[in-house]
């Protein structure tokens, strides 16, 4: 019985790519094209509508999980044992920091410029201790008594963590937690979040905040968007009125990404910033339902970004340049790689534009697999090299075609954590340095 079920499932999922890739001559002749969320309702499936990872791939490997193929196990225990994790915790909120931002609104995400200090002893009239000056590369312990940075990152990985769970496994605890959490920190009147940015890396008395935080954010505030498309599908706990107020919270951020100074500011940059905010609203246009407007991005991403980062020879002289090299080259790439993806879902292919140096996104993934497979050394300044920072681009590259990335699969280290690539295939930075 087992057996039967486990091979219905496997028919399932090769039925369900079957029709969405190779319809009958017939169906073609008669219809117009469907989305994938259609043919694939056809075999009894919802695909949902993600806007980084491959929506019918996810269904797909869904059934597998389910079949019970071997391949997915490990993976999946790995994912639970981070699901089971993020349980307990949480939720999170913006309301939680002892701290009132310029705006003296709590509901303003607030985070503070780490390498700035106070000058003299806080006091009821001066509370920052103000004014403040610049140690460079020293870290203020302080920041972290504001508590809407670190706290947005457990919230992120949680919300992912838990909506892949329950998406793979069918447990409701999972998706009703990643539901109290989402609502939490996004939907509900008390504890929400102001759909902006405004207060990011502030410095006290001097600047109320900076485009440069808003990668706070776009690091990976897509993961956000793939989940709440994964509790679309039917998720327990996940109602109507929590989708729509995502809705409207992403449609007032994505306004605020492009009228803002501090977006103007960061969609300026050169860096690996300018990636990630790229990829960022470009992911929010596609999750609005605004198709055009996210393939103009990735289109004018390829003169914007690629031309601009990427050497000849794949290398990113704006992150090879940085102390940590290693780790900044495979952050960019995380961005960038991620950006390939979405300009999948609106017909932009990425990953072959060639820059007029003939840069490419494959040679730029390629500069990289020699040291992080271990068959040459880091050359470049790096104070910490690890090599599985790699590891998720490394993948992606070879999903998309690249055949020095095919090669390198099978010699990549496993990242701590486990190597779940099969579950979430989109790239996450890895190594735990805060990306800038």
């Amino acid at each position: 019985m087992i057996r039967r079920r486990t091979t219905s499932r496997i028919l399932a999922a090769l039925t369900l790519v079957a029709g969405l890739l190779v319809p009958s001559a017939a169906a073609s002749a008669q219809q117009s094209p469907q989305p994938a969320g259609a043919a694939g309702a056809a075999h009894g499936f919802q695909i949902p509508q993600t806007v980084v990872l491959n929506g019918v791939q996810m269904a797909v490997t869904r059934e597998l999980v389910r079949a019970g193929v071997p391949a997915f196990q490990t993976p999946l225990a790995e994912l639970r044992q981070q699901a089971d994790a993020a349980l307990t915790t949480g939720p999170w909120s913006v309301m939680d920091k002892p701290q009132l931002p310029p705006s003296n609104d709590k509901h303003d995400y607030l985070s503070q410029a780490p390498y700035w200090w106070p000058t003299t002893p806080a006091t009821t009239a001066n509370p920052w201790g103000c004014p403040y000056v610049q140690k460079d590369g020293v870290r203020n312990p302080a920041i972290d008594d504001i508590t809407d940075h670190a706290e947005r990152g457990e919230m992120f990985n949680a919300v992912y963590d838990l909506t892949l769970a329950w998406y793979y496994t069918g447990d409701p605890a999972y998706a009703q937690r990643a539901a109290l959490d989402l609502r939490t920190w996004f939907v509900d009147p008390a504890t929400r979040m102001n759909p902006s940015l405004d207060y990011t890396q502030f410095i006290p008395c001097m600047v109320s905040g900076r485009g440069i935080g808003i990668i706070d954010f776009s690091q990976q505030f897509t993961d956000i968007l793939d989940a709440v498309a994964l509790l679309n599908t039917g998720a327990p706990g996940w109602t109507g009125a929590d989708q729509a107020g995502m809705t409207t919270w992403n449609k007032q951020f994505l306004t605020w990404l492009q009228t803002s100074k501090n977006a103007s500011d960061e969609a300026a940059s050169t860096n690996n910033h300018g990636s990630f905010f790229d990829m960022q609203e470009a992911a929010l246009a596609l999750a609005t339902g605004q198709p055009a407007l996210a393939r103009s991005i990735v289109v004018t991403a390829e003169s914007k970004r690629l031309d601009v980062q990427i050497a000849a020879n794949g290398g990113l002289p704006l992150e090879l340049s940085r102390t940590r090299s290693f780790h900044y080259s495979t952050f960019d790439l995380v961005a960038l790689t991620r950006l390939a993806m979405i300009g999948q879902h609106v017909g932009v292919d990425l990953w072959h534009y060639s820059t007029p140096d003939g840069g490419t996104l494959f040679k730029a993934v390629d500069f990289v697999v020699p040291a992080a497979t271990g068959q040459a050394a880091w050359t470049y300044p790096e104070l910490q090299f690890q090599a599985f920072a790699a590891v998720d681009v490394v993948h992606a590259a070879a999903d998309a075609g690249d055949r020095t990335a095919r090669a390198a699969v099978a010699k990549l280290p496993v990242p701590p954590g486990g190597d779940l690539w099969l579950l979430r295939p989109a790239p996450e930075q890895l190594d735990p340095i805060s990306g800038s």
